[in-house]
């Protein structure tokens, strides 16, 4: 229930990339070098996470990284530089409980964490640390928030959760303004993760019940929902991502094959072939990798973390790397 965000780091000058697995067994998150294939997995965070890591995403800028974990402080953020930094303060005003997903604004001056009590969703500036909770929304998502994402212009974020409508919006602006209109065909049921195209022209929200995922036009409010895919997910929608282009969207889900893949124009196209070599179990985050030529599925049952090349469809599986996340994958990010 991962939000990707992009970045690419430098290091004695040479190019870094890197990837991020939170998953439910210490030390909660592992990362790992990227360049079409995992390197030598980085050491573990000084302090770590303090419970299963639900959700993970890189700051715009890629000098920082956070990862929404159960048990309090409920999230813990680091600085990156190929490698992870001393933990920053937990924010003065925690979120109220599980964090369950978590994203930068497209700026990195502000985060937001979907969390499973009231508020459900609590939103910080953000400036190498967190600022002083903003004010709750004066309409609260009416469920468990399970993800967040701002759209690309970081004027609205938006919130999956799990009681009809399944979804909430609203401008954002240093805060949240009031929440927009629900679309006029809801979430067939809990909305689990949520993502803007990189346009800011299209919302898609991953969910429990057929059709699994539900996309809808965006201009300061919902639009007529997409009709759904010819070929649906498989089963409950995990997670979901466009790629850097747009031109195609992902969704993670509960049934093999565990990945659905389409291209993307104002719609869904026919769905892409499957992997040869499918994820191992329930996928729960999928993220595309910076320049879009790759694809990971965090999921369930070792090795955690499935990789592929991408070009309008899935390439032979990558090698897993060679230390293994070590338990369950839920979400995925690359820097």
């Amino acid at each position: 229930m991962g939000i990707l965000n992009l970045f690419t780091g430098y290091s004695a000058g040479i190019k870094i990339t890197a990837i991020a697995v939170s998953h439910d067994v210490t030390p909660y998150i592992s990362t790992y070098p990227w360049s079409a294939g995992f390197g030598t997995k980085y050491s573990d965070p000084a302090t770590l996470p303090a419970g299963t890591g639900n959700g993970v995403a890189f700051s715009p800028a890629g000098t920082a990284i956070a990862v929404a974990h159960t048990t309090t402080p409920f999230i813990a953020a680091y600085p990156w530089s190929a490698g992870f930094g001393t933990k920053y303060s937990d924010p003065a005003t925690l979120p109220a409980s599980t964090g369950n997903g978590v994203a930068f604004s497209p700026a990195g001056t502000d985060i937001a964490v979907a969390h499973a009590t009231t508020p459900y969703i609590s939103t910080y500036p953000w400036s190498a640390g967190f600022g002083t909770k903003y004010a709750n929304p004066a309409t609260l998502p009416a469920g468990v928030g399970n993800g967040a994402a701002f759209n690309p212009a970081g004027t609205a974020i938006a919130v999956a959760h799990t009681t009809t409508p399944f979804i909430a919006a609203y401008p954002w602006s240093a805060g949240f303004g009031t929440k927009y209109a629900n679309p006029s065909t809801l979430p067939a049921n809990v909305g689990h993760g949520v993502t803007f195209n990189p346009a800011g022209t299209d919302i898609a929200v991953a969910h429990t019940t057929t059709p699994f995922i539900a996309a809808y036009p965006w201009s300061a409010g919902f639009g007529t929902k997409y009709a759904n895919p010819a070929t649906l997910p498989a089963s409950t929608g995990n997670g979901v991502a466009f790629s850097p282009a747009g031109t195609d969207i992902a969704v993670a889900h509960a049934t093999t094959p565990f990945i659905a893949a389409y291209p993307w124009s104002a719609g869904f196209g026919t769905k892409y072939a499957n992997p040869s070599t499918l994820p191992a179990s329930t996928g729960n985050g999928v993220a595309f990798s910076p320049a879009g030529t790759d694809i990971a599925v965090a999921h369930t049952t070792t090795p955690y973390i499935s990789t592929y090349p991408w070009s309008a469809g899935f390439g032979t599986k990558y090698a897993n790397p060679a230390t293994l996340p070590t338990g369950n994958g839920s979400g995925t990010a690359f820097n």
